[in-house]
């Protein structure tokens, strides 16, 4: 167990790579109820919500989410978040390193503005796991009162199992098809145990997996990860994230990604894989050609390609695939390509 962002959450139950590999060959389950989950009501959340994110919200249908952004003035990123319409209202789930953050953030835009919107902190009333893997929604769809089988992608549905409201979204952060799911915190566990069955024998569907594991996992999907990928002073047309932006619309920070749109990328995050096992750890630094040319920002050996592998920011010039450069792993320098992100994909039955 480790302190993260003020929340005590296990690193890993038996090993990241077992963990990792039984999330991929079958299933497991995370508890990820530190992350941050925000509900807004009110006759203009929608408009609000337009305002603050960077993703078009205002075709979004009843049960759809959306990955967006919330930016500041300058175009940096005060996080990524998944954006939910529900009947009455609109959920935002966080990261819960930028949680007092955002809620402070909103409350002053709100406060700056004329929108007409609720917020409420739904974060310690609520518990949420994620259950991620290939046998996943077999295994569930027996389990719960909804067509889970035909719940399309970042898409949700709200049941009731034993009286218990559960909302299930089809979403993950490991490459791997799964659901996460949003339950009164006086029942999850609970209501896990009877979903997740008997996690303990050695042959279960579903086991427990830590944050090691999902960190692997979501490097080797080419997920970023806020305070790495992502920052206040990181753009996410840069972090290759340009499919999450509108700038169509008018939203905070729109004016400053116009701009760097306009001028051109100065740098690019790519995917790096590296000879031998030794790991790039972030911010160690990307040389070609005797010059510095980047910096990693995310590093592992991955227990599914059995390769050292990375993301870094590299100068646009250095960011196409298949270009020679070394990370410079404590005076020793690694050689190192550039490839495509991401670097696994869940294959296609």
């Amino acid at each position: 167990m480790v302190d993260f962002a003020g929340w005590e959450m296990p690193l890993l139950y038996r090993s990241i790579v077992d963990e990792h590999e039984q999330t991929r060959r079958s299933g497991s389950i995370f508890d990820v109820s530190h992350m941050g989950r925000l509900a807004f009501s009110g006759p203009d959340a929608q408009r609000f919500l337009d305002h603050v994110a960077t993703r078009h919200l205002g075709d979004q249908v009843v049960g759809q989410s959306r990955y967006s952004l919330v930016c500041n003035e300058s175009g940096g990123v005060l996080d990524d978040v998944i954006v939910s319409r529900d009947d009455s209202d609109w959920i935002m789930v966080c990261n819960a390193g930028n949680h007092d953050k955002l809620v402070r953030y909103f409350t002053e835009v709100r406060s700056q503005t004329n929108y007409d919107v609720d917020i409420a902190d739904n974060t310690e009333s609520t518990g949420m796991v994620a259950i991620q893997g290939p046998k996943v929604i077999d295994k569930l769809a027996d389990l719960l009162p909804i067509d889970l089988r035909g719940l399309k992608r970042y898409h949700f549905e709200t049941t009731s199992v034993m009286l218990v409201r559960l909302t299930v979204f089809r979403s993950g952060y490991t490459g791997e098809d799964g659901v996460e799911i949003v339950l009164s915190a006086r029942v999850a566990g609970m209501m896990m145990k009877m979903i997740g069955g008997s996690m303990g024998k050695p042959d279960a569907t579903i086991k427990p997996a830590g944050l090691g594991a999902r960190d692997t996992l979501r490097l080797e999907a080419g997920m970023p990860l806020y305070g790495h990928e992502l920052s206040e002073t990181m753009d996410p047309l840069s972090a290759g994230l340009g499919w999450a932006v509108d700038l169509k619309k008018e939203f905070i920070g729109a004016d400053s990604l116009r701009a760097i749109e306009r001028h051109g990328l100065r740098k690019k995050l790519v995917g790096l894989e590296l000879d031998g096992k030794r790991i790039g750890r972030q911010r160690s630094v990307v040389m070609k050609d005797g010059q510095s040319v980047g910096e990693v920002t995310s590093g592992t050996f991955s227990p599914t390609l059995h390769k050292s592998i990375a993301m870094a920011y590299v100068g646009v010039e250095h960011a196409a695939e298949g270009t020679n450069v070394s990370v410079d792993l404590k005076g020793t320098m690694i050689p190192a390509n550039v490839v495509k992100l991401p670097f696994y994909k869940k294959p296609t039955t």
